[in-house]
């Protein structure tokens, strides 16, 4: 994920003139080299990119656009997820946030996000330039500093996906009393100025923190640390729901969160293994990883409520397997398969706890996105930093396991700046998009549920107007 730990890379600091007589004439696909478009107009050939040596590879194009669709099915999946842990009023509401947050921040990330995360670095590595607003430089040649074999466009496709799954997430922790307008504002600012920086230190050319050797693969530190400590900041400026000690918190479709569940579990293998940005071994083993650790978490959470509650839980199945999916998140392109096991096994139980804990004090973080994205996110960072191996990834670092306690140090550093950053940010804008635009609902609207005071929408038909004429 622009991390530095695919071998096939060559020097990521590399930012060369392009040559044009260097670059071929015909691309890996046998097709002749033609000029690429933009919303506004022709791209022009990237100034900052060698056409030396990079060739298209078909096998590497097709499995990354593959892994792009996987992620992509991710969002719709989460919304069902939560969707069946809210009460039913709430239940359109909440998948509609999550479908109309990926479409916003598609357009964000097309405009301007892509350019401010992943764009060359200024400010000493803390964003990116304007090089690539509105897609311009991003065409379908590759972008040597990420990738020699895919287009810098299909690259941009897939981090999208990341950029619209991460706000995302944080709905969970605001859940049933959020207003739409305001909701939608808070994304695109966090977007910008929350999400864009913090991918840029960790995955950009120049990025501070990969300047310091942080490794994050495909987003522990990014997507998950970042949403969920900005989700507790969330619970925090919003405030507790009405009479929250009194509701029944079971889900009102408990097949919805099997159903969202597995389609997340199913689109993580393209999350992870599809940020090797090729077919090749790395992807393998990221995609093996993967389901260990989730397949690790699922049974542990499970286990620790058949011991604490006496009964095994099939939500509590669920929640642990997405708890595994996010803790080896960053580590699946550095793990091997037995340390997947212990970060999942872990991560069932940690994140079980640190819910059990939250249920105790007056934080009312809704569907516990800290627990299961900040707690395993921040585990899955350190986890990574313990057991990385060269074995796995020959580009990347060994863990302290392998004999470099240094590893642990600098993913304790980055922990400590994201939460940091991502919560006093995430605090700050809420309380700024408040002044202008209320972001809690009236206790009526609260009252009558999101579905039809947001929406005038309902998830189900009332039996006594069921096939009743329509006006």
């Amino acid at each position: 994920m622009g991390d530095g730990s695919r071998p096939h890379h060559p020097d990521h600091g590399l930012r060369d003139v392009l040559d044009p007589s260097a670059v071929p004439p015909v691309l890996a696909s046998g097709h002749p080299r033609c000029s690429t478009r933009s919303v506004i107009g022709r791209f022009r050939l990237p100034r900052n990119r060698t056409g030396r040596g990079l060739a298209l590879d078909t096998g590497d194009v097709a499995w990354v656009i593959a892994a792009t669709a996987l992620v992509m099915i991710m969002t719709p999946a989460l919304g069902f997820f939560y969707g069946g842990l809210v009460r039913r009023k709430n239940l359109v509401s909440t998948i509609v946030q999550c479908l109309a947050i990926f479409a916003v921040v598609s357009l964000v990330w097309a405009l301007w996000g892509y350019s401010l995360a992943l764009g060359p670095s200024v400010l000493g590595g803390f964003v990116g330039d304007f090089s690539n607003v509105a897609l311009n430089n991003v065409g379908y040649l590759p972008n040597p500093g990420y990738s020699n074999t895919i287009p810098e466009l299909l690259y941009f496709a897939f981090q999208l996906k990341f950029a619209a799954i991460t706000p995302a997430l944080i709905i969970g922790a605001f859940a049933e009393r959020i207003r739409f307008k305001s909701m939608l504002i808070f994304i695109v600012l966090w977007t910008t100025l929350i999400y864009a920086p913090i991918a840029h230190w960790n995955w950009a050319i120049g990025g501070w923190l990969k300047s310091l050797g942080v490794v994050d693969f495909a987003g522990g530190l990014v997507v998950h640390t970042a949403a969920g400590v900005s989700a507790v900041a969330a619970a925090l400026v919003i405030g507790r729901r009405q009479g929250v000690e009194h509701l029944d918190a079971r889900p009102n479709n408990v097949p919805y969160v099997i159903l969202g569940a597995s389609i997340l579990w199913f689109g993580w293998f393209g999350f992870n293994a599809g940020s090797a940005l090729a077919a090749n071994e790395l992807a393998v083993n990221a995609l093996v990883v993967t389901n260990l650790a989730a397949a690790a978490a699922g049974v542990s959470w499970m286990l620790t409520d058949w011991l604490r509650k006496g009964k095994p839980s099939a939500v509590g199945l669920s929640v642990g397997a997405v708890c595994g999916l996010v803790a080896i998140t960053p580590a699946s392109g550095y793990v091997g398969p037995m340390p997947s096991i212990i970060i999942g096994l872990v991560a069932g139980v940690l994140c079980n706890l640190v819910a059990s804990w939250r249920g105790r004090t007056k934080l009312d973080d809704s569907l516990d996105v800290f627990a299961c994205h900040g707690a395993g996110g921040i585990w899955g960072t350190i986890a990574t930093g313990l057991f990385a191996s060269t074995l796995v990834n020959p580009a990347g670092p060994n863990g302290l396991v392998y004999g470099n306690p240094g590893l642990v140090g600098v993913q304790l550093l980055a922990v400590g700046v994201v939460v940091a950053f991502a919560f006093v940010g995430s605090y700050a804008l809420l309380r700024v998009v408040n002044i202008f635009s209320p972001i809690r609902v009236t206790p009526g609207e609260e009252d009558a549920g999101l579905d039809v005071s947001q929406h005038g929408e309902e998830a189900y038909v009332p039996e006594t107007t069921e096939g009743a004429p329509r006006d």
